[in-house]
């Protein structure tokens, strides 16, 4: 995630959004970000735990459970967990990634209490049946099937983070390999469920039109009363360290489906760094970025090139340059082309005028997240189960203000400079060569 492009920004406040916060007798923390535009609420429950807290040979499991988590309860027919919102006016959803698995709705304030009350009863009673495993296990595949499986640029990309993120858990795919997915058991979601499934590993965060002292009594009512298994009173998450890059390493994928070739190349970065944001918008965020104007303007070697860094992660994050050559243009003219600018980068630097530049973009393009009322939870969710507290997010935009030009060009030495092994993943038609 990047967060100038969720977060509101306001230079005349500190604080973005005025987030408040509380934690339950159990351990869950409750997160209120108001926003009074309307009588409606967006309502999450973050778990602090995703692909990357899985056992070895259980990839996928984490997914696997979000799908099985609106299946029923006790008291909650099975399939029937979205209709039941459906029927109030909501809509819902859930998603899985590498450091979390979260699961919201937006409604109405006044069904609140009734979205609580189902999504507490979820946290512990979920029941599941072969049955429903077996039906499940199944959609989970043939998403598999559609999203990687079938798609070039997705295994392409599965591919460069097995490589970059050799013995870490970020080197597995969050829907998980599929030999491992076939045989997931009912077993194995209940292992995770009741691992992961726990007060204080959640966090309850509500972004809409309510007071704190009016959600404190809700989340009290719903979510306090919910106990922590004693077996999970000790856990600690457990990652082991990526093993060092010590040379570059190159992939090339050919599929009959690819259109037009790409270059992609990925080098491993610390998460959490402005600097490296910065970095990665002076480089290749849109048309005035360093990169386009050289490969794509003046050049003409590039019809589009661009940059990517993700600094909401708990683990080693990674910061990523890519390119689409021109028709009739050699993939290694545009890789050539792009390691001469990013040597040039790490050598001298950015300048103070890009630099100006890249924090009034990343600001301004901000400005009306604000008003959004599901983002800002997106942006609380993400960076609080990263590990990060509620001032990373509020004073983001500060520290943007005051990253100086050495904060990043100290940054650019780091990440790309001289020594710094690369992961080069190049996608191709199935007929067209490159040099290996």
């Amino acid at each position: 995630m990047v967060l100038c492009s969720l977060i509101f920004i306001n230079p005349a406040q500190a604080q973005s959004f005025g987030a408040q916060s509380f934690t339950l007798e159990n351990g869950m923390q409750v997160v209120l970000i108001p926003n009074h535009r309307a009588p409606v609420v967006s309502h999450m429950v973050w778990y602090k735990s995703g692909a990357a807290d899985e056992k070895r040979g259980k990839s996928g499991v984490a997914h696997f459970l979000e799908h099985l988590l609106f299946t029923g309860t006790d008291t909650i027919e099975p399939d029937s967990f979205s209709k039941i919102v459906k029927s109030h006016g909501g809509q819902d959803n859930a998603f899985t990634s590498q450091d979390f698995t979260a699961y919201y709705q937006n409604i109405a304030v006044e069904k609140l209490p009734l979205i609580m009350a189902m999504e507490a009863d979820r946290m512990k009673n979920l029941i599941l049946s072969e049955e429903t495993v077996t039906r499940e296990r199944q959609v989970i595949l043939e998403e598999r099937s559609e999203r990687t499986d079938n798609n070039p640029s997705a295994r392409l990309g599965e591919a460069v983070n097995s490589a970059l993120f050799v013995n870490h858990p970020y080197g597995i795919p969050v829907i998980g390999w599929r030999h491992e997915m076939e045989g997931l058991t009912r077993q194995d979601a209940l292992d995770f469920y009741h691992a992961n499934y726990r007060p204080a590993n959640a966090i309850l965060i509500v972004a809409g039109d309510i007071i704190l002292e009016e959600l404190r009594k809700l989340a009290e009512s719903y979510y306090g009363v919910l106990s922590n298994p004693p077996e999970t009173a000790d856990y600690q998450r457990v990652w082991t360290e990526p093993a060092p890059l010590l040379a570059d390493q190159r992939i090339v994928l050919k599929d009959e489906k690819v259109q037009a070739p790409t270059y992609r190349r990925y080098y491993r970065a610390p998460h959490g760094s402005e600097a490296a944001e910065l970095l990665s918008d002076i480089l290749g965020e849109g048309t005035t970025s360093r990169l386009y104007r050289k490969l794509v303007i003046e050049m003409k070697i590039a019809t589009s090139i661009g940059s990517g860094y993700d600094a909401v992660q708990r683990g080693p994050s990674s910061f990523v340059l890519y390119a689409v050559p021109a028709p009739g243009v050699a993939i290694e003219t545009v890789e050539k082309a792009l390691l001469a600018e990013i040597d040039e980068i790490a050598a001298n630097g950015v300048t103070q005028e890009e630099l100006t530049t890249s924090k009034n973009r990343m600001i301004n393009s901000a400005v009306y997240a604000r008003d959004s009322l599901q983002y800002p939870a997106m942006v609380f969710g993400q960076a609080l189960t990263a590990g990060f507290d509620m001032d990373y997010v509020e004073y983001w935009t500060e520290r943007i203000e005051n990253a100086a030009l050495e904060d990043v060009n100290a940054a650019a030495r780091d990440i790309l400079g001289d020594g710094k092994a690369a992961i080069t993943g190049i996608l191709l038609p199935e007929t067209q060569k490159t040099t290996q």
